[in-house]
């Protein structure tokens, strides 16, 4: 899917009609759109601004204001952050500066965006959410299926029946003693210079190890290497499907505004 999609002069971008708007903060830019709900396609132009260094709470907080003042958006606005989000607070970054840990995001966002709703998810969860409804999961009702973004680390989101089990962090699983987003991302591969054979050979390992513990239905794989996906995919040992993101760099944004509308 493109990131620009233009639904109709005569639809105002505002709350309601379908429409919701997402945010996706990310350690190099912060990105955001209005999302139509009933095709996760974008309305009109994504905007983007450089995530401000250092990426403190209070400056990432402005660039937020200033991406939905850019939209004029009036309504709840959904968040991704790059790390563990329960009950609104971080407990983990990712990227982003330490004085985020412990930082009540939820509140912040909202009093920077003059006290309406804010929901705030972990960015693989709101990934792994788009996915599921609009890219390579929208043909599974129900059963578990697990996204992962394959990127410097290994990013995770488990849905089941449809229901996002949260903050899960996969790429911290040891598989024969080392970590899998260290055994088995994308940075690993390019920081080895390995074949796609041989990173799927690894990956197989990684997958493998999830299979015994969470028996999925489903394996999405996400990250700019999924663009790659026809020169990998068919070297993996595993058993369960695996199959590539559809959303990419939009999912973050398309799963921020599905949980903002959701309430979830």
């Amino acid at each position: 899917m493109s990131d620009v999609t233009i639904l109709g002069a005569d639809r105002e971008p505002s709350p309601g009609a379908g429409l919701s708007f997402g945010i996706d903060v990310g350690g190099t830019g912060v990105k955001g759109a209005i999302v139509d709900l009933r095709t996760g396609e974008f309305v009109g132009d994504r905007h983007r601004i450089d995530t401000p260094q250092p990426a403190t709470p209070e400056a990432v907080g402005r660039t937020v204001s200033q991406i939905v003042e850019h939209f004029g958006w009036t309504g709840p606005v959904g968040l991704t952050m790059p790390g563990v989000v329960k009950n609104g607070i971080l407990r983990t970054a990712a990227n982003i500066d330490d004085a985020w840990l412990g930082t009540d995001v939820r509140a912040l966002y909202s009093e920077r965006l003059g006290g309406r709703p804010v929901t705030v998810l972990n960015d693989a969860d709101a990934a792994g959410l788009a996915e599921l409804r609009f890219g390579g999961g929208a043909h599974i009702d129900e059963g578990l299926v697990i996204l992962l973004t394959l990127g410097t680390g290994i990013g995770s989101a488990m849905l089941y029946n449809g229901t996002l089990i949260p903050n899960t962090e996969f790429g911290h699983i040891e598989v024969r003693g080392t970590i899998a987003e260290k055994r088995a991302s994308a940075k690993v591969r390019k920081d080895n210079d390995w074949s796609f054979e041989k990173w799927a050979a690894k990956l197989s390992e990684v997958l493998t190890k999830y299979e015994r513990l969470f028996s999925p239905d489903l394996f999405i794989a996400g990250g700019g290497i999924s663009r790659k996906s026809d020169k990998w995919i068919p070297h993996l040992t595993n058993e369960v499907p695996v199959v590539p993101a559809r959303l990419r760099n939009t999912a973050g944004i398309v799963g921020a505004a599905m949980a903002v509308a959701e309430e979830l």
